[in-house]
């Protein structure tokens, strides 16, 4: 093969793999996010307790489902916009997306947040949780800031960077954590005195606690902005001179591209509602269910504060990852389906999936494992009933992470409709389930976590059916998931081993799970390498990839 053959077919490597560098970067930025969520939700929830972590969920639910509405839709519509007109040589056209994307974003985020401040009292009672209403209220202004900030994400994303997004994101967690405790407690403080005079204290307390918890939110989208904000304007002058080398004249108008944005966002804007719907669908359904079988207003708060303030905090880790791999597809397989590159759509689809189910599994695994000690460790909570939610909803990490890719993999090759409808099938069947499992089985907030899991794995099948029907793909099983979830079986042995033998003689929790931890993933390196799970090529996608390879050579791994 000639030199210039051998530059063609790595270049091409390259770019299969390369968009997988920048999500792992992504995902990278999302874990540590995660991580530091999960350290001061553990103050948080010391402070505001099960019943204020009711509130504050509720509230986050309809923030969350207004933020899909409004704005969530847009960076991935702005990344893909960017990503196409880019591939084409069409820059120019690409910062009128920009443009275009920022003014209509303005107008979206401020309809949103205006709706949630008057209208929080009506979303409150909705959902059977009026005493949300306060931290509602205060997480209306972060539903302009986030829009904002989310097309300005897409924007870099789009030119096929993650770094802005990436850094962004764990300087809005940091502020999101300081000022969330610290607004916590003195809210917390203010709504006990409030509650005292008005004969009731502990909803008072509870809260104004939650509400300070959402105050976080806001200073922390702030904080992100301000730093891609700055971003943006030193990258400016770079992107101006990037359009005046640009050898593409003509020229599309903000009207074209506004309505080639709003018809690219309103796909996606109703596949990522019905796909988040099951939440407010859930909370509504089980606490209207949970009191007609008799359940108490404590015992409830108890159930949803557990569920939406513990267990689906730590479950929303690895499928955050999962949304990182889509921020990093999305562009880069709408811009080899916009060149009609069909073998690169596949081979990205394929290192995509794999990448996913690589750190998806061990995760459920080792949650699984490691279920009441890591609610102990994070939230002092060793109740039966947190671990047992945690050890039963486990296997949704797999399936929301592949959903929630594979819906990307569907919107990048233009198929925009098809995760609407599979989502709205799956969300009545979800929903069916859901009443079916409390009246029938009476498992009540466990019938929530297995309602949740088969949403997800309807939607799996679904997306993976069309995405074999539309790209002729055919998923390899043994390296994507065979290997992973032989080797995460094996890593919980040895995790629930070292926990076991550890906590006997040290008879500490925390020094037991942390060390459990750190020798189940070391275990689960050694174990994929050896197998032949990862390669040389894989470990490349990993940010600090040489050093792997390096590491895993001197072990005489590879």
């Amino acid at each position: 093969m000639s030199q210039k053959k051998i530059s063609s077919v790595e270049k091409q490597k390259n770019s299969n793999t390369g968009f997988l560098v920048q999500g792992s970067i992504l995902a990278i930025a999302s874990i540590i996010s995660r991580i530091i969520g999960l350290l001061y939700r553990s103050p948080l929830t010391a402070i505001i307790g099960d019943r204020g972590n009711d509130y504050y969920s509720t509230a986050f639910e309809i923030y969350s489902l207004l933020l899909l509405i409004s704005s969530c839709s847009l960076p991935l519509a702005v990344s893909k916009m960017v990503s196409a007109k880019v591939s084409q040589g069409k820059v120019k056209d690409a910062y009128r997306v920009f443009k275009c994307a920022l003014g209509f974003a303005v107008c979206s985020g401020l309809a949103a947040g205006l709706s949630v401040y008057f209208f929080a009292d009506f979303f409150a009672n909705l959902l059977k949780t009026p005493f949300s209403i306060y931290a509602l209220r205060v997480l209306a202004p972060t539903l302009f800031i986030v829009a904002i900030l989310g097309v300005i994400r897409g924007f870099f994303q789009g030119l096929g960077t993650m770094m802005p997004s990436a850094i962004s994101q764990i300087v809005e967690q940091i502020i999101n954590a300081i000022v969330s405790v610290v607004a916590a407690y003195f809210l917390f403080q203010r709504g006990m005195t409030l509650g005292a005079v008005l004969g009731n204290q502990e909803d008072y307390s509870a809260a104004f606690g939650a509400a300070g918890g959402t105050l976080g939110t806001g200073a922390g989208a702030v904080a992100g902005l301000l730093f891609v904000a700055f971003v943006f304007f030193v990258y400016r002058p770079v992107f101006k001179r990037r359009i005046r080398r640009s050898k593409a004249t003509s020229q599309e108008s903000y009207a074209s591209i506004l309505r080639v944005l709003i018809l690219t966002v309103i796909p996606v804007l109703l596949s990522t509602t019905l796909y988040n719907l099951s939440a407010i669908v859930d909370q509504g359904l089980f606490k209207n269910i949970a009191t007609i079988q008799g359940y108490t207003a404590d015992q409830i708060h108890t159930f949803w504060g557990v569920f939406g303030g513990k267990y689906r905090v730590l479950v929303n880790v690895p499928i955050s990852i999962a949304a990182a791999v889509v921020s990093a597809s999305v562009p880069a397989i709408t811009a080899s389906y916009a060149n009609k590159d069909h073998e690169s759509v596949v081979q990205k689809t394929g290192n995509a999936i794999h990448f996913s189910m690589v750190i998806a599994f061990p995760c459920a695994v080792g949650l699984g494992v490691l279920a009441s000690p890591v609610m102990q460790l994070l939230f002092q909570d060793s109740s039966p009933l947190a671990a047992q939610m945690l050890q039963i909803g486990v296997i949704s990490v797999v399936f929301y992470s592949l959903s929630t890719l594979s819906n990307g993999i569907l919107q990048g090759i233009n198929r925009m409709r098809v995760p609407v409808i599979n989502a709205a099938i799956s969300l009545v069947l979800q929903a069916l389930l859901l009443v079916l499992l409390m009246f029938a089985f009476r498992l009540n907030i466990f019938a929530v976590i297995w309602a949740n899991t088969f949403f997800a794995a309807i939607m799996c099948f679904l997306n993976h059916y069309r995405i074999h029907k539309e790209l002729h793909y055919k998923q390899e099983w043994k390296k994507t998931f065979l290997i992973p979830a032989v080797c995460s079986v094996i890593m919980g042995v040895v995790v629930y081993l070292i926990y076991f033998l550890t906590h006997l003689i040290l008879r500490s929790n925390t020094i037991s799970t942390i060390l459990a931890i750190l020798v189940g993933g070391f275990a689960y390196f050694v174990l994929m390498i050896v197998s032949k799970g990862m390669t040389e090529e894989d470990l490349l996608a990993f940010p600090g990839g040489r050093t792997l390879i390096t590491f895993a050579r001197k072990m005489r791994l590879l």
